[in-house]
C-alpha cells in the first residue's frame, strides 16, 4: 500500500492522466452521454460540420466524434489511454469508418509539421496538463490556413457558478487533473491563431472555438 502511494506521488502528469483514463474507459460513454444531453448538446455536430480534409483529433477518447465527421474526411486520432483507444477502434468498426489511431501525448505529437487541414479537440484541454504546449503542437501540425476546432467546459460568467467550479476543482485537479475554471480561448489567441467563430453557452460554462492558423 505504501509503495503504491509512493508510486502515485512520483507519477508524471501524463502518466497520471493515462492511469485515470484507463480506469475510466469502461464507463466513460455512459457517464458522458448524460452530460452531453444537458450541457454539451450539439457540440460534436458543430465540430464535425466544420472539419475538412485531413483531420487530426487530439484525445479522441472512445471516438464519440466519429459519427459527425464528413464522409470524405481522412481522420487520424491520438489518445493517451490505450483502454480508450480500444473502445474507439470498436466504435470505428461499428461505424465502418476508416480511422488511423495512435497512442500518444497531445503535448508531443508524433506528426510532421503542416500535416493536417483540421485539428479537433473536444472536452480534453480541461485535463491536458500543459494546455499551452498542446495548443502549440496543434498549431505546428496544421497547414497554413488550417482549422482549429475546440469544444470544452470553462469557468462560468456567473460568479456563483464560478465559485462552485473553483471549489469543485480543488478536488478534481488533485484526483484526476480536471480543471473547471480554465479557458482555452485566450491561449488560442496567444498562440497566434486567428479566431473566426466562438460560441459561449450554458451560463458561460461551455465554449466552442473555430480558429485559423495564419497563412
Amino acid at each position: 500500500m505504501i509503495n503504491a502511494a509512493k508510486a502515485k506521488s512520483c507519477e508524471t502528469p501524463a502518466a497520471k492522466q493515462r492511469r485515470v483514463w484507463d480506469k475510466t474507459a469502461p464507463s466513460y460513454d455512459k457517464q458522458i452521454a448524460f452530460f452531453e444531453r444537458i450541457q454539451f448538446g450539439g457540440g460534436r455536430e458543430w465540430l464535425g460540420a466544420r472539419a475538412r480534409g485531413r483531420v487530426l483529433e487530439i484525445a479522441i477518447g472512445t471516438g464519440r466524434n466519429l459519427p459527425h465527421y464528413p464522409a470524405e474526411a481522412t481522420v487520424v486520432g491520438i489518445e493517451l489511454s490505450s483502454a480508450m483507444l480500444d473502445i474507439a477502434r470498436q466504435h470505428a468498426a461499428d461505424l465502418d469508418r476508416a480511422v488511423d489511431l495512435h497512442e500518444g501525448d497531445a503535448e508531443q505529437l508524433p506528426f510532421d509539421d503542416a500535416s493536417f487541414d483540421t485539428v479537433v479537440c473536444a472536452l480534453s484541454l480541461c485535463t491536458i496538463p500543459h494546455p499551452v504546449k498542446a495548443i502549440g503542437e496543434m498549431k505546428r501540425v496544421l497547414v497554413p490556413g488550417g482549422r482549429l476546432l475546440l469544444l470544452d467546459h470553462i469557468g462560468s460568467t456567473w460568479p456563483p457558478i464560478y465559485a462552485v467550479q473553483w471549489l469543485l476543482e480543488r478536488v478534481t485537479i488533485r484526483a484526476a487533473g480536471e480543471h473547471f475554471t480554465r479557458r482555452q480561448l485566450p491561449l488560442v489567441r496567444a498562440a497566434g491563431f486567428e479566431v473566426v467563430e466562438t460560441e459561449r453557452l450554458k451560463a458561460g460554462t461551455v465554449e466552442r472555438v473555430h480558429a485559423i492558423k495564419p497563412t
